[in-house]
C-alpha cells in the first residue's frame, strides 16, 4: 500500500522560509514524477510545482515561480522537497505532495497518490 507523508509545515511570519518534505512507503519515489499542490479553506486545490523522476525537469505555477523550489533526493532519502521563501499570508494552505504513474504535469488528475497534507500558516 502506497503512503505519502508530508512534513515541515508550521506557523511562520511573512517573509520567512519553510522547507516541506514528502516521503513515501510502498513505492520508490525516484521512479516517478512528483508534484506539490495546496488548498486553502473554501478554495480548490492548486498546482504549485512538479519535478520529473530524475529531477532534471521542473515546472512551476506562476504564483510561486521564483519563490518556491522543488527538488528531490532519490539516492539517499527517497524524499521530495519544496523550499518556500519569502512566504506571504496568501500562501497559507494545506500543502500536499502527489505521485504520478505517468508523466506528471500541472493537472491534479494526472496524479495517482496523495499525502494527507501539512499545514502552512503565514501571519502578516
Amino acid at each position: 500500500q502506497v503512503k505519502l507523508v508530508e512534513s515541515g509545515g508550521g506557523l511562520v511570519q511573512a517573509g520567512d522560509s519553510l522547507r516541506l518534505s514528502c516521503t513515501a512507503s510502498g513505492l520508490t519515489l525516484g521512479r516517478y514524477p512528483m508534484a506539490w499542490f495546496r488548498q486553502a479553506p473554501g478554495k480548490r486545490r492548486d498546482f504549485l510545482a512538479a519535478v520529473s523522476w530524475n529531477g532534471g525537469s521542473t515546472l512551476y505555477a506562476d504564483a510561486v515561480k521564483g519563490r518556491f523550489a522543488i527538488s528531490r533526493d532519490n539516492a539517499a532519502k527517497n524524499t521530495v522537497y519544496l523550499q518556500m521563501n519569502s512566504l506571504k499570508p496568501e500562501d497559507s494552505a494545506l500543502y500536499y505532495c502527489a505521485v504520478s504513474n505517468y508523466s506528471g504535469g500541472a493537472v491534479e488528475s494526472e496524479y495517482d497518490y496523495w499525502g494527507q497534507g501539512t499545514q502552512v500558516t503565514v501571519s502578516s
